[in-house]
């Protein structure tokens, strides 16, 4: 959602559960304030971690719900584009139900015939493409997740 891979939200019934167990309060941190607002040190086990909330909160701010529904809503139309392209094309087939904006797919045939698939695509720097294996069936998974996904 427009933030670093390793951001995202946790929505909590019982904040205290979660500052109950993480709780981290040496001498040295303790201060006349505390108390009196969220300490969010005590949100997660490492005490310096990077500040990711904040980016999160200003993409929120930034973009709003609706233009946050129209970028979501544009990657999920772009997602079943190719899904089309994919059932429309004798040669391929969907390895699983389109979700969101992540198409699972492979070629028919051998496990290794995708995986030379996968290294041209990867190989020619345009695209970025992920493996994945189930039950030893091997396929592609097209994540669209940038904003700068286009139709073409």
């Amino acid at each position: 959602m427009l933030v670093n891979f390793d951001c995202s939200a946790m929505w909590l019934k019982e904040p205290r559960w979660i500052v109950d167990a993480f709780n981290v309060d040496p001498l040295y941190l303790k201060h006349d304030q505390q108390g009196s607002a969220p300490d969010y040190r005590h949100w997660q086990i490492p005490l310096g971690r990077r500040f990711r909330a904040l980016k999160l909160w200003f993409v929120l701010r930034l973009y709003g719900v609706e233009n946050l529904q129209k970028h979501i809503r544009k990657h999920i139309a772009l997602a079943h584009l190719f899904e089309n392209l994919c059932t429309s094309d004798e040669r391929f087939e969907l390895f699983e139900e389109v979700t969101m904006g992540l198409v699972c797919f492979r070629l028919k045939g051998s496990n290794e015939i995708n995986e030379e698939l996968l290294r041209r695509i990867n190989g020619r720097g345009k695209i970025h493409l992920v493996p994945s294996k189930i039950d030893d069936v091997y396929f592609l998974r097209l994540a669209i997740c940038s904003r700068f996904s286009e139709e073409s």
